[in-house]
């Protein structure tokens, strides 16, 4: 929480920082506190308590704030692998490309995106009854709750898939995109130039891969068995706590330009002093 609320704080004090790639950090800073308060408190009062209680409408509210929010990341995620792919591919095109009103587009259209691939899923959800109170998880995921229901739910496990199947999709668009910033990467004749140019990208990558990689592992299979439960909620940890943990690492201490604000601040209050 403190270190997304960090680069939040960081965005709008900085005038230096109203670049695109920092506008989509911001909007994924809104989405990890958003993922974070909807999973972790929960979390930790029945790690504390051992047992948690939850009622069928604050479970099914927070199953919904679940994909709403980790869809919608998707495809922020892809909106920044576009930008990098401009940024690096088409460096004289992108002020003009990747203007203020754009990414304001993005941003939405992730959001609608993600409202519209979960709207139908959640209906049907919602209007299932449930036989049993208990379910082996540590958040209300979707496997649970329908292995409780009390009607045979294999048409909405398949209309579960081929919703997820958006993952795939959204993987595809960053696979894309990083091939063709591999490619123009490569090109670059000086060492240093390539460098620069991949310590840009990997955090990047390296947040898209162990979110994509852990949401398709638990969520793109056709049926949702209960034996695989102890998997999906070891996998469960990457997405809900260790990405949103890294994300403000990732994206401000391995960052040039923050690193040397806070080094400018660091040095006026240390003279101040």
């Amino acid at each position: 929480m403190m270190g997304n609320v960090f680069i939040l704080v960081f965005y709008f004090s900085y005038e230096s920082l109203q670049k695109p790639m920092y506008f989509f950090i911001c909007n994924l800073a809104i989405l990890d506190i958003m993922f974070i308060n909807a999973i972790v408190p929960i979390l930790l009062k029945g790690v504390i308590n051992e047992t948690n209680q939850l009622s069928v409408a604050g479970c099914l509210t927070q199953s919904y704030l679940y994909f709403l929010v980790g869809t919608t990341q998707f495809f922020l995620l892809d909106a920044m692998c576009f930008d990098r792919y401009l940024a690096i591919c088409h460096p004289l095109r992108y002020p003009a490309i990747m203007h203020r009103k754009t990414c304001a587009w993005l941003v939405t259209g992730a959001w609608i995106g993600s409202f519209v691939s979960n709207l139908i899923p959640t209906i049907f959800i919602m209007k299932l009854s449930y036989c049993f109170e208990e379910i082996n998880h540590f958040f209300c995921d979707v496997g649970p709750l329908l292995r409780n229901a009390c009607t045979d739910t294999t048409f909405l496990q398949r209309l579960v898939f081929f919703s997820s199947c958006t993952l795939l999709f959204s993987l595809f668009v960053a696979t894309i995109s990083y091939s063709f910033i591999v490619l123009a990467i490569l090109k670059i004749n000086s060492v240093q130039g390539r460098k620069r140019a991949f310590s840009t990208c990997s955090s990047h990558a390296l947040v898209v891969t162990i979110f994509f990689g852990s949401c398709i592992f638990m969520y793109v299979k056709p049926n949702q068995h209960r034996g695989s439960d102890e998997y999906d909620k070891k996998v469960a940890i990457l997405n809900t706590v260790v990405v949103p943990l890294i994300n403000p690492y990732i994206y401000t201490l391995r960052n040039k330009i923050v690193r040397n604000i806070i080094k400018a601040r660091w040095k006026q209050i240390t003279h101040f002093v």
